[in-house]
């Protein structure tokens, strides 16, 4: 197979790299099919039928013949979209088991084994297996896209070859082919029209858009048009949806648009490195020499995890590999200081000293916390499809947002009505669906704060009998359970308005169906959307007329008025001064977020019909010489809770862009009702007012550099393409910028691949999308995705908890095994001052649960107030490390104190012979220490877990506030037990973490008696008052952790006055824009 982009790719070397756009890429790839003396790019949608046809070498009648197709599809290829190399299973398990956090588990299982401990080697193993299976179940769920785009395609097709019709397979065609496509095919193929009647077709998956789109052969289309207003071409896996037509095939396979769009999802993620070459083709040798090495370090990266995932699985990658290295140091250390005599004594100590420095368990509480979270997500309607995806949600600064049923409630209510010559009329308070709420209030001019009840007239009983009439939504009352609720089916526009008829005592079903009717209905043209409007032809019962209603878009209805009725209230020539002052009225509304409708009607001479029916008249004889009536905004609210969600990302320090298929007009309009845009435009500079709005043709014109000049990133681009957003997160990308990006639609998915988050809508959504996205809302409610990113902090900011947690207790055994070298027997080895069984202990048990109760610790108040944490620096802040070796060190010169003071003050100095493998008398004083520095370790590790909820509050008074209830009732003894009420109350919220601590705490106690496990598998033995040490360890502990603290709280409340000093100034657009506004 030849693709089709290789064959002439000289014409086009010069043009756009692949971060320009979808649309670009579509002109390029099609070169190939014009022949190798093409000088420009092959655009279809440009040319006519016949140049087409000559281009593609094919006849419009006869069509190519059955050779010239295998010909074709032997060069082009099969007509489908290729899957590209399948995924193997075990490829899946080498990605999960080779990096390097799950290497260092691996590592130290042999180790363990190695040494014949073979319980700490099955525990290692069990984390090991949990980690790589859970991953491998996650990423295997992940690779489902490809699937659901061949499943867009048609099975067959209708062509014509050889001037002969066929039903061949439609991954059999090939450009050049005629093919017939009818109401109800799928398109097999992407084609230029050659001919069509009344042909529409919806092309959802690709716009976004859900009306269907009018299709003509003789529409010639400009080079740079969005894939939308390609009028005079068919598209690939769109579904004709009236109509019927003819076409030339002029693009198959993957070089249709869904094709593109296939190859956009695709991870290309080669380990090859190109050789960069010069215009010419030619390169250099050191080229290929930086190739060769630039390979290399990408295999070798891969391989360890760190060029591949999220920030946060980069980083801990990292830092295995940084742990890994200190492990391996530490090792050789502890034979340096026996002289590398290496006995099995001296491997033994080696060993525990590398396994305390690496935090075994971190993996699997990530992996568990995470997996948790997911739960917590579901019931705030957010479903989370990969679980990398809840850190990446805390560092969102940007986000990315449709309009239509995410920020609006994609429900139409009817606002408000203008009838010339009489005044306005304004829906309060209305809700969809709901004729009984609102309320109609009648004003004579718009600026008018003279509000009134609507008064009688007849210019009024007009237009609302029209707007009735010319209205096939049903909106009726139903009792249901007792209770009398409205229900509404038809379109949402003409429920809108029926809505508001049937508010005002105009239901059509009054008007029409009921036992005295004062119409019959007599006949109807339907809405076409080449013309775009709609008429209905009634019977006036009373005075035994007949009366024509129209209905449609504003440019269309005036075409075919030539009356009005003018200021006064009569009817007048409706001349072109008056088509003006009606497109500024249309104007006015569209500022406001209206989409107008305008009415007409028509009393038709009798002579109209003569002898035929009425069925027989056609439309355009109807449709001509109406009476101008008045114009309706239609409205497509914003949900109630979109406002405060906008205003809340503001807050949190998030940018919201909209980014919407509607006019500028109406997203600029609603964009300022809920916050995006701020309402008083007027008092910026034209500059930054031209850099907030954009549509996407204006956006796409601009080069990478001329959108990177922009002071601002556009806050909305209207008439927004798919392409449009893929360059849109390119962009907040080059400004560093970590983005979420919602979508519904299969031409919503490579945006949605390419953000840092990709949302997919749950409701609406196509598989596609769903399946490209990192997670999915199950209401479609842009406050999920508010919710999202603060369950994405809350889960950051746990994670950075029980990094710290872990980590802390990796310092401390580390610090104190390094130390313990200096304690040499009789035997002139080094004696461990904790065992390898309380190591791994600590590790993996006395931590753990902790950590996973920290995992679900509940957001901190005031959470979304804070800007969003830099993704790269992740969990790791110079606070957080400083927190680390403060708490390490603390922890470890305790342990040290208390192993000292028994083994040389109470037992001066007896280290005895052989204490690394076996009890004996002279041991019995290490085998105390040890026991004692274990129940020290493990109680303040405990503890920790607590003071590390809030790295800056003191844990015995995390709520301040409760003194002011000790100044009306003063007293030591009253206020120490208001504090210790209110620390447990806080305390036990978080019952996973309060039990594991409790548990935790008392566990040491059998752990320390029980025969033949203290003193041959933890290597300690009972004790007695060194009870007291222990205990006294732990309350220097708290004291020291608390002072610490206390020193935080002043250094920090010192540098965030200085920070509000200087924010408190800036407004919230000022503040939270993708480049810093002056």
């Amino acid at each position: 197979m030849i693709p089709l982009d290789k064959k002439i790719s000289s014409t086009w070397a010069s043009s756009r790299t692949t971060s320009s756009s979808l649309t670009a890429n579509s002109s390029k790839r099609r070169s190939s099919t014009l022949g190798s003396d093409c000088q420009s790019p092959f655009t279809p949608w440009t040319l006519t039928v016949e140049e087409v046809s000559r281009v593609l070498t094919t006849d419009t009648n006869s069509g190519i013949s059955e050779s010239e197709a295998l010909s074709r599809s032997s060069k082009y290829g099969p007509n489908s979209i290729d899957e590209g190399k399948g995924v193997a299973f075990w490829e899946i398990f080498l990605r999960q088991a080779c990096n390097a956090m799950v290497l260092v588990l691996l590592i130290s299982m042999a180790i363990s084994f190695a040494i014949k401990d073979y319980i700490a080697g099955g525990v290692i193993a069990a984390v090991f297996f949990i980690n790589v299976i859970v991953g491998f179940i996650q990423e295997f769920k992940a690779e489902k896209t490809m699937q659901s785009l061949k499943s867009l395609s048609s099975p067959t097709a209708h062509a014509i070859r050889e001037g002969l019709d066929d039903t061949v397979p439609s991954m059999a065609l090939v450009p050049g082919d005629i093919i017939i496509v009818k109401v109800g095919d799928t398109i097999p193929a992407d084609s230029r029209i050659i001919s069509s009647m009344n042909l529409e077709t919806d092309e959802a998956l690709l716009t976004g858009e859900s009306l269907p789109v009018t299709k003509s052969s003789n529409l010639i289309c400009s080079k740079n048009s969005p894939v939308g207003d390609r009028q005079n071409m068919l598209f690939s896996s769109s579904v004709v949806t009236k109509g019927r037509g003819t076409a030339i095939v002029t693009s198959t396979g993957m070089d249709t648009e869904i094709g593109m769009i296939a190859k956009s999802l695709r991870n290309e993620n080669s380990k090859i490195r190109k050789v960069k070459r010069d215009d010419t083709g030619k390169a250099k040798r050191r080229e290929y020499v930086k190739a060769f090495l630039g390979s290399i370090k990408d295999i070798i990266e891969a391989f360890l995890g760190t060029n591949h995932g999220t920030p946060l699985h980069r980083l801990l990658a990292k830092l295995s590999i940084f742990l890994f290295g200190i492990a391996v140091v530490l090792a050789i250390i502890a034979m340096a200081a026996q002289k590398f005599i290496v006995t099995r004594e001296v491997a033994v100590y080696a060993i525990v000293l590398a396994i305390a420095m690496i935090p075994a368990s971190l993996v699997v509480v990530l992996t568990i916390t995470m997996a948790m979270g997911t739960k917590t997500m579901a019931q705030r309607n957010v479903i989370v499809r990969k679980l990398d995806s809840l850190e990446s949600l805390g560092a969102v600064n940007d986000i990315c947002s449709d309009k239509t049923g995410t920020l609006t409630q994609g429900k139409m209510i009817l606002k408000k009505v203008w009838v010339p010559g009489l005044g306005y009329y304004d829906v309060v308070n209305g809700v969809p669906s709901n004729p009984d709420s609102g309320i109609v209030s009648f004003s004579q001019s718009e600026e008018s704060s003279d509000k009134m009840d609507p008064p009688e007239s007849d210019l009024f009983s007009e237009w609302i009998t029209t707007a009735s009439l010319v209205n096939i939504a049903n909106v009726r009352k139903e009792t249901s359970l007792g209770s009398t609720v409205w229900k509404s089916n038809g379109d949402p526009t003409e429920i809108a308005v029926q809505v508001f008829t049937t508010k005002l005592g105009y239901n059509r079903n009054v008007l029409v169906d009921s036992d005295n009717p004062r119409y019959t209905f007599i006949n109807e043209y339907p809405f076409d959307s080449s013309i775009k409007r709609m008429s209905s032809v009634y019977n006036d019962n009373e005075t035994d007329s007949v009366h024509v209603f129209t209905k449609g878009a504003v440019e269309r209805i005036l075409g075919i008025c030539t009356q009005w009725y003018g200021d006064n209230g009569e009817q007048s020539t409706f001349s072109k001064e008056q088509h003006e002052k009606v497109l500024a009225q249309v104007d006015r509304f569209a500022r406001q977020g209206l989409r107008v409708l305008a009415f007409a009607r028509r009393q038709p001479p009798g002579s109209i019909v003569k002898e035929r029916s009425w069925k027989q008249v056609e439309r355009i004889e109807v449709e001509q010489d109406m009476i101008f009536l008045g114009l309706a905004g239609i409205y497509d609210p914003p949900r109630e809770e979109t406002a405060e969600a906008v205003r809340r990302c503001h807050t949190a320090g998030i940018n919201v862009h909209m980014l919407t298929g509607d006019h500028p007009t109406t997203a600029t309009a609603i964009a300022k009702e809920v916050g995006i845009l701020p309402s008083n435009l007027d008092e910026y500079s034209p500059t930054i007012v031209k850099s907030m709005v954009f549509t996407a043709p204006e956006f796409d014109a601009l080069s990478d550099n001329e959108i990177d000049q922009l002071p601002l990133l556009p806050l909305v681009i209207a008439r927004c393409a798919p392409q449009t957003k893929v360059r849109m997160i390119e962009a907040l990308h080059r400004r560093k910028a970590f983005a979420a990006m919602s979508g519904d639609g299969v031409n919503d998915s490579p945006s949605l691949k390419k953000a840092d988050v990709g949302i997919a809508m749950g409701l609406v959504g196509s598989d596609v999308a769903k399946d490209a996205s990192d997670i999915i809302l199950s209401d479609d409610n842009f406050a999920s995705i508010l919710a999202a990113v603060e369950e994405g902090r809350r889960m950051a900011e746990n994670i950075q908890k029980f990094t710290l947690h872990l980590l802390a207790g990796n310092i401390s055994q580390a610090l104190f095994l390094v130390v313990g070298l200096a304690f040499k027997d009789n035997d002139r080895f080094s004696v461990f001052p904790l065992s390898p069984v309380e190591v791994l202990w600590i590790i993996m048990i006395t931590s753990s649960f902790p950590a996973m109760g920290l995992g679900i610790q509940k957001a901190e108040v005031g959470i979304m107030n804070k800007k969003p944490k830099n993704p790269k620096a992740a969990i790791f802040t110079w606070e957080v490390i400083v927190d680390m070796l403060v708490y390490g060190l603390l922890l470890a010169v305790i342990c040290m104190v208390s192993f000292i003071g028994i083994v040389y003050g109470v037992g001066n100095g007896e280290l005895g012979h052989g204490c690394n493998e076996r009890y004996e008398d002279v041991c019995q004083y290490v085998f105390r220490g040890r026991s004692t520095a274990f129940i020290q370790m493990t109680w303040c590790l405990l503890i920790l877990a607590w003071e590390v909820i809030d790295s800056r509050k003191s844990l015995l008074l995390m709520n301040p506030d409760i003194f002011r209830d000790v100044n009306k009732n003063p007293g030591f003894l009253r206020s120490v037990m208001l504090m210790f009420q209110e620390l447990f109350a806080i305390l036990w919220e978080n019952q996973m973490l309060f039990w594991s601590v409790v548990i935790g705490f008392f566990s040491v106690i059998p752990i320390i008696y029980i025969p033949v496990i203290n003193k041959k598998v933890f290597q300690h033995s009972p004790i007695g008052w060194e009870w007291g040490v222990g205990l006294a360890g732990l309350i220097v502990f708290i004291a020291g952790s608390e002072l610490y603290k206390w020193c935080k709280r002043i250094y920090y409340r010192n540098e965030n006055s200085q920070k509000e000093d200087v924010e408190s100034h800036h407004l919230p657009f000022m503040r939270y824009n993708t480049l810093q506004l002056e």
